[in-house]
């Protein structure tokens, strides 16, 4: 009975255009049975599909961490470092150009600059540097950094933890794209002994506040889900029910991630137990329905490397940024997989693989209001005529269809 409940709710959700609260409260419940999570799955893919196509696209980027230094300590964090470790590190323009070459020589379209929350609020040594390198702020570097990239050949998308409307509006003419991962609305884990106590940044309001700014200045905009850092059920609908409100009321919400967390070994939640695959399925499926067959869902390949030929059917039609030139930083454990590769696991799925930049191509194409118009034309000129990223001049022309 169980199965046929969810089946049901799923169909329901399928024709209905989007997945309610309870309902997938109730479906959560059914995925106990046999079977439960096959007809879940297979209603997502089937909005995939309707909204989609069989199309599955991904961002040949480099990741350009600027600063590794946070002002926030999440407990669950292996990216921010201290000031005095070995392994802090705050790029170069240089060091950006170096790294934009590159990615230019390897066909990567998209610069993905992701860096620490405004260290300079909580690191005096920080500051002394900015001063002595004529920086006012952490947003100087990366409106230089931006810069240094459009005129090395790519497209900045940047992720630079919490900014106000001001910062935003001051790099909307530098970037395709920028994003906040909204992680959780939960406000539980910022309690004590939880993973955000010691992180201002992550409270919900102020990450609702950053998305709702984001969409008044219409900016595209990726968002996203975290998984697996203490949040219940509950919380996670919640969540991704917050994210659909946003996108319905500003339409600015390009992209939506669903991210397993991955313990660190060097951290204080090393000894969390990794969320399994089915889980990660059903949410990838579950944010499939809720947030509606338009919207672009991505789940990170490197993440889930022993279950992509599953996830590639449970409703995503994104893989996210893969770089040839970089490695993950927020997750170095977890290396990149081939394109190739990819494109194979894809194809074996009944889908295509298409190269993207950090536009999307209806976006590029059909959205032009969401964009500055020279950052639009720098983003037509890296784009076919469909609105897909060029392919580098080495492949096969099987490859570039």
């Amino acid at each position: 009975m169980a199965t046929q409940q969810v089946e049901s709710l799923a169909r329901s959700a399928l024709e209905a255009g989007t997945l309610g609260g309870k309902e997938a409260l109730l479906i959560l419940e059914g995925l106990r049975a046999p079977g439960g999570l096959e007809a879940l799955t297979e209603a997502a893919f089937e909005s995939k599909v309707r909204g989609k196509g069989e199309i599955i696209t991904v961002s040949r980027n480099v990741f350009l961490p600027l600063t590794n230094l946070c002002r926030n300590r999440c407990t669950y964090c292996g990216f921010a470092k201290q000031p005095d470790s070995p392994e802090a590190h705050t790029y170069t323009l240089d060091e950006v150009s170096e790294v934009v070459t590159g990615g230019v020589k390897t066909g990567c379209t998209e610069a993905l600059m992701c860096l620490g929350d405004k260290p300079e609020i909580a690191y005096k040594r920080y500051r002394e540097w900015m001063a002595e390198t004529g920086y006012e702020s952490t947003i100087d570097l990366v409106h230089e950094a931006c810069k240094v990239a459009l005129e090395g050949g790519m497209l900045p998308h940047t992720n630079a933890g919490i900014m106000s409307g001001e910062e935003m509006e001051r790099l909307r003419p530098l970037n395709a794209s920028m994003g906040l991962m909204m992680e959780t609305t939960s406000q539980r884990l910022r309690q004590k002994g939880m993973p955000h106590f010691h992180a201002p940044d992550k409270d919900p309001a102020r990450r609702i506040r950053m998305h709702e700014e984001a969409g008044e200045l219409k900016i595209p905009f990726t968002t996203g889900i975290l998984l697996g850092i203490g949040e219940n059920d509950q919380e996670r609908i919640d969540t991704l029910l917050t994210l659909r409100a946003l996108s319905e009321r500003y339409g600015n919400i390009q992209e939506v991630i669903v991210q397993p967390f991955h313990p660190k070994h060097d951290t204080p939640m090393r000894s969390q137990e990794t969320i399994q695959d089915d889980e990660v399925i059903a949410w990838v499926a579950l944010t499939r329905l809720i947030m509606g067959s338009e919207m672009n869902i991505q789940a990170p390949p490197n993440l889930a490397p022993e279950m992509l030929s599953r996830l590639a059917r449970a409703g995503l039609n994104d893989w996210g940024g893969v770089s040839p030139v970089t490695v993950d930083f927020i997750n170095p454990e977890a290396p990149w997989p081939a394109i190739d590769g990819l494109r194979e696991l894809t194809r074996s799925s009944g889908q295509k693989l298409r190269d993207r930049g950090p536009i999307y191509p209806d976006w590029l194409l059909g959205r032009p209001e969401f964009f500055d118009s020279a950052m639009h034309e720098s983003a037509l000129r890296l784009a076919t005529d469909e609105g897909y990223a060029r392919r580098p001049h080495h492949q096969s022309k099987e490859e570039a269809a």
